[in-house]
């Protein structure tokens, strides 16, 4: 049974993957409102401990369990790196760390949802659904749903920069993404910077937890690329079935980081729609694995300051959070209200 001690609001903050596409910015970040505090972790010990940081597996839960208790002051972690379950989260919450968790898979964000109550009793906040999609998805259906004043439908759109490199880990996703069942149509869209794009319907986990938290009954995320030909291409590989294909997921996620047609913009769009009544916000900016990081740096930056609320909850839940999308406009993320009319 693990000794439950209450967190000193000067503890560190060790941020897992803290080297990677996504977790290089949240150091850098942190460590301007918390000098001398922010610790990077991962996998590779050499080249965390380069950065001053130290090995800590997401793989192996008893040996993560045993980096934070010899580390003995972690006040918050950063998981910018998806675990295979729950077990990490557990190990943080259970201990009254803070946790601010960038996972994508809504399997994942369900079962660390399921730790709410643990995480109330050891005094811990957590937050899921930090980055760029889930995240400010969230927070533009939010907006879009309020504007309405309640919404009955929510469409997304996600388009990324094909041009970009993008983390292992997010390239793994997308390939494996392909392969789960088509829920939806695709829908034509406009997006700023990009013009009219054709989306298609993809398992992002915000979808499945906007239904929960904003009560609307449907909920459906899209995705494109900046490259139409590199979306017709993905999309080819799952209608025509060969998504499902383990071997060929294998060559996608080797090939596709290899691919750089396009840029590294990427733009985000909710629309919200109830009877006759219509509301959409769009937000844009560049380089998606830096602003993932920005948005996690900023969450454990209100979390540390013991701006939250403790238990588990998702971003679009936590008032404090709302005004994030703007709070990034220095770092060159746009977001606005679309006019009526344009681009419906």
């Amino acid at each position: 049974m693990t000794t439950v001690k209450k967190r000193s609001p000067e503890g560190r903050i060790l941020v897992v993957g803290g080297y990677g596409a996504v977790g290089a910015t949240v150091p850098s970040r942190l460590a301007e409102r918390f000098p001398g505090r922010v610790l990077p972790a991962g996998r590779d010990g050499a080249r965390a401990r380069r950065l001053g940081g130290v090995r800590a597996d997401v793989g192996d839960p008893e040996d993560f369990r045993r980096v934070l208790d010899e580390l003995g002051d972690v006040g918050a972690v950063v998981l910018c790196v998806e675990p295979a379950d729950a077990s990490i989260a557990r190990a943080c919450l259970e201990r009254g760390i803070h946790l601010v968790d960038v996972g994508a898979s809504y399997r994942l964000l369900d079962a660390v949802s399921g730790l709410h109550a643990l995480a109330v009793g050891s005094g811990a906040t957590a937050v899921l659904s930090v980055g760029v999609a889930p995240g400010l998805t969230n927070l533009l259906a939010l907006r879009a749903h309020r504007a309405l004043g309640g919404a009955d439908r929510l469409d997304l759109t996600v388009l990324l920069g094909s041009g970009e490199r993008h983390g292992t880990d997010a390239v793994r996703w997308t390939v494996a993404g392909l392969a789960e069942p088509v829920t939806d149509r695709p829908r034509k869209v406009s997006l700023p910077g990009h013009g009219v794009r054709t989306a298609h319907p993809f398992p992002f986990s915000d979808q499945h937890t906007l239904r929960g938290t904003l009560g609307v009954p449907r909920v459906t995320t899209r995705l494109c690329l900046d490259s139409p030909l590199l979306t017709a291409a993905l999309f080819a590989v799952r209608r025509t079935g060969g998504a499902r294909r383990e071997g060929l997921r294998r060559l996608l996620t080797a090939a596709f980081p290899r691919v750089h047609l396009g840029g590294d913009g990427f733009a985000l769009r909710a629309d919200a729609y109830d009877g006759d009544g219509h509301a959409a916000f769009v937000l844009a900016g560049r380089e998606q694995s830096r602003v993932t990081g920005l948005v996690a740096a900023e969450v454990a930056g209100e979390v540390l300051t013991g701006a939250l609320p403790t238990g588990v909850h998702h971003i679009e839940r936590l008032p404090a959070l709302a005004d994030l999308p703007e709070r990034l406009g220095a770092d060159g993320v746009t977001v606005r209200r679309v006019a009526p009319g344009e681009g419906e």
